[in-house]
């Protein structure tokens, strides 16, 4: 015997063994209209009815499947599970059903029944939507890693009740590559990606119940080392004897590697009278600051600063010139000896400041 044939001889027991003499035709006369509740909650579904004390009543849960469970009949509970508690009100004929700690599988249409014949019946029904705040699915995008003028989809994806929708902003409100501060869909594409694009996203899942959930994406653009402001004539004059420094600003994601030449000669931190600093700088940007001491003959000439990363290399010249006025934008004091006396250059002219050294 199938489901459906042990309900029809469930019920037709039921209809068997209460119904005597002839009655008024029952109606139901009220029945809690829908329900939209959270989890964790507890509902009370009502079904009033008229002229049907000697009829069977029955609360059912009309599965997706639409096959029907009996949940209670008359004043017993027929589903064994302690959630679920009954009342009835004689005064109003009033079948409550209560549903406590109600959870997502709750959801569906419940139906009062009043069973008339073996294939007679009055009903009406109720919806139950069970409220869940949005939770972003794991298979979403956390990172992206792109070329410089590829295509990027970043992808998010949400569960929730009712389903949630899905916004794209980027930190600090800054425009989005596709227009505008705010996206909306499952999916943001960017057609062909500019390093002006790279950053954090942030994908926004809100239906209206509780709070909306957030995640941060990084969009990390690859590109080759290009130069910041870098100039067509790039001299810089200092008289001898007195110090010089060349700064070298680079972009390039990943950050560039840099060198200095000199005279076809790789230039290193670790020779007497000069002094490089490289700094990480922030936001794919490597600065490198290439510092003589003292300008001599030799150090005079054209500097190359190269910078090179896995996508490529680029190269921009310097060159220092000789003066016969110091350059006081780069250095004004000289010491033209072992350090016991020293000239000071103020306003283009020379003082001499003279300091003798007494031994006793």
């Amino acid at each position: 015997m199938d489901f459906r044939q042990k309900i029809s001889s469930f019920l037709g027991f039921l209809f068997v063994s209460q119904i005597g003499h002839g009655q008024r035709t029952p109606t139901i006369s009220f029945v809690t209209p829908n329900i939209s509740t959270t989890r964790s909650s507890t509902i009370d579904m009502d079904c009033s009815i008229l002229y049907g004390t000697e009829y069977p009543v029955l609360w059912m849960k009309i599965g997706a499947d639409k096959r029907p469970i009996p949940l209670s009949s008359g004043s017993s509970l027929i589903i064994r599970d302690n959630r679920f508690a009954l009342r009835y009100d004689t005064a109003s004929a009033t079948f409550t059903l209560q549903l406590k700690d109600v959870q997502r599988s709750d959801e569906g249409r419940y139906e009062c029944q009043i069973i008339v014949g073996i294939n007679n019946k009055v009903t009406k029904d109720l919806y139950l939507r069970v409220q869940e705040p949005p939770v972003i699915n794991d298979n979403s995008t956390r990172s992206v890693v792109v070329n410089e003028f590829d295509s990027a989809t970043l992808e998010c994806t949400a569960k929730g009740s009712p389903s949630p929708r899905i916004e794209w902003r980027r930190a600090d409100n800054a425009i989005l590559p596709t227009g505008g501060i705010i996206y909306r869909g499952d999916k943001l594409k960017i057609h062909s990606v500019k390093k002006e694009d790279r950053g954090t996203y942030f994908c926004v899942a809100d239906n209206n119940v509780g709070k909306a959930a957030k995640r941060a994406i990084a969009l990390e653009v690859e590109f080759a080392p290009h130069f910041v402001d870098e100039k067509a004539n790039q001299v810089v004059q200092q008289a001898i004897g007195f110090g010089v420094g060349l700064i070298c600003s680079v972009e390039a994601f990943p950050p560039a590697t840099i060198t200095w030449i000199h005279k076809d000669i790789q230039k290193s931190d670790n020779e007497e009278n000069l002094s490089i600093y490289r700094g990480p700088g922030n936001d794919g940007l490597t600065l490198s600051n290439l510092r003589v001491g003292k300008l001599t003959p030799d150090d005079l000439g054209e500097y190359r600063c190269k910078a090179g990363n896995k996508l490529g290399q680029a190269e921009t010249v310097f060159t220092i010139e000789d003066t016969w006025q110091p350059n006081c934008e780069q250095d004004c004091v000289y010491d033209y000896s072992s350090g016991s006396n020293k000239m000071e250059v103020v306003g283009g002219l020379m003082v001499i400041i003279v300091v003798t050294l007494l031994s006793l």
